[in-house]
């Protein structure tokens, strides 16, 4: 459904959107993206967009946003409690569709590539493990020790992709850690940068937008 609307959506001048399949997914060696899919019955997407302008572009950009359609948090389950509003941890992935769409209306001179891994992440009968190693594309590995810390799994895959592209810029949405909303609050992002002068430019504009970071 999130890679319907992302086709939906995502159209326009010099916009165009793709939907990987699970059998492209395993061509392009997104390990992240199948481990957390394997507890599932509905095999994941990867959905990738892409603005060109129609000039040459200044910079090139690329956003990422987390995808996952329902986190039970896999093996190391989470209590019911937390399970009942966890169809949102996809706002992420969400958020990365929307401001894609609009990019042909804005008419930016900026080259941006929009990807969202997506699945959910349950505890089904051949679901990774805590313990279990995950090797990358970029050949760098990953132990998994909570699989409810299954966000950054998936990311990491559209992180090796992005940096392929030697963007400019990286910029990752992502519903992480609830410690976050006891930290802030719920009307707050938390905002994480190794480049201060962008932080301090993606602040001033989450003022002006009324997105406060």
């Amino acid at each position: 459904f999130l890679g319907e609307q992302a086709k939906k959506y995502c159209r326009g001048r010099g916009l165009s959107a793709e939907v990987w399949d699970k059998r492209k997914i395993e061509s392009m060696k997104l390990a992240g993206l199948l481990a957390v899919n394997r507890g599932s019955y509905e095999e994941p997407r990867f959905i990738k967009i892409h603005y060109k302008p129609a000039g040459k572009p200044k910079k090139k950009v690329v956003l990422i946003g987390k995808g996952i359609t329902f986190d039970s948090g896999g093996l190391s389950l989470k209590p019911s409690k937390s399970m009942e509003t966890m169809k949102l941890d996809m706002a992420g992935g969400a958020a990365v569709i929307a401001a894609m769409s609009c990019l042909p209306k804005l008419g930016f001179d900026i080259d941006v590539t929009g990807y969202v891994p997506t699945t959910d992440n349950l505890p089904g009968d051949n679901a990774q493990k805590p313990g279990d190693v995950i090797r990358y594309r970029n050949g760098k590995t990953i132990e998994v020790l909570n699989t409810d810390a299954e966000g950054r799994l998936i990311l990491a895959d559209a992180l090796a992709l992005g940096g392929e592209q030697n963007p400019d810029y990286m910029i990752n949405l992502a519903t992480l850690t609830g410690a976050c909303m006891v930290a802030l609050g719920t009307q707050v992002g938390g905002l994480f940068s190794n480049h201060q002068p962008l932080a301090d430019t993606l602040l001033r504009c989450a003022g002006e937008a009324g997105e406060r970071l």
